[in-house]
């Protein structure tokens, strides 16, 4: 089986600290969306860098589309949307932001043009083109960035807690998003439970530095002792499932 994404014995650790991640392995196929949950300090957003090149593994191989990822080389086959917009909307308009990566692309102006008219459209910003992203809602904000990302049509998109900032409104509009996604394979971290429930077939569950579990979403998060004994708690729309399977 090819995979999209493979780590092996994947482990990381800043200057001077312990490692936050230990022998970490993982396979993914193309087009699975799978959803990253954990405590705080999990190493989620660490694991996530990782997969872009922006930090390079101490130990272990980490493979993207078949090649070893390369520590710091633009990789637009991968995106990822940052937790904080405001680490990623650096240009004076939303036009500017979403031309940016396909700028250093190399696209010419035609190509940016079209592509931008396609994304705004998927995202429903078009309105907002012409106005500076620091003066948008932080849900226009997220929409803004993830067009930024989508435009350069990656095969792999990672969203680092999508709905942290969002209104029920954008929340809805998140995930129907996300649902139209047929062809992008999906990494999706969040303490958002019951959006990893609508928007992914599976689970890895990261804590204490590795993977505690992988497996289908539901039944993985329906195991109370496993969601308990790493800080989490069982989502609200499993509780009577939950109780139901275990005779509670």
């Amino acid at each position: 089986m090819t995979y999209i994404l493979m780590a092996e014995g994947l482990s990381f650790g800043y200057s001077g600290q312990p490692n936050v991640l230990e022998d970490i392995n993982i396979q993914i196929t193309e087009t699975e969306k799978v959803g990253v949950i954990g405590p705080n300090g999990a190493g989620k957003t660490t694991l996530f860098l990782l997969i872009c090149g922006v930090l390079k593994p101490g130990v272990g191989t980490l493979e993207a589309f078949g090649d070893r990822v390369r520590h710091g080389v633009f990789q637009p086959e991968t995106g990822m949307v940052f937790q904080h917009t405001d680490d990623q909307l650096i240009c004076s308009s939303v036009r500017e932001d979403i031309s940016f990566g396909l700028q250093n692309m190399g696209l010419d102006d035609r190509e940016i043009n079209n592509r931008v008219t396609e994304v705004s459209g998927i995202t429903g910003i078009k309105d907002l083109l012409d106005r500076p992203p620091h003066y948008l809602s932080s849900g226009e904000q997220r929409l803004v960035a993830i067009s930024g990302i989508l435009a350069m049509k990656p095969r792999l998109l990672i969203l680092d807690e999508p709905t942290s900032d969002l209104d029920i409104r954008y929340r809805r509009r998140m995930i129907q998003l996300i649902e139209g996604m047929k062809e992008q394979t999906l990494l999706i971290a969040s303490h958002d439970l019951e959006f990893i429930i609508e928007t992914c077939d599976r689970v890895l569950l990261l804590d204490d530095g590795g993977i505690q579990a992988d497996g289908e979403v539901v039944e993985t998060m329906s195991d109370r002792n496993l969601m308990e004994g790493h800080g989490l708690e069982v989502p609200h729309s499993l509780t009577s499932t939950y109780h139901r399977h275990r005779g509670a």
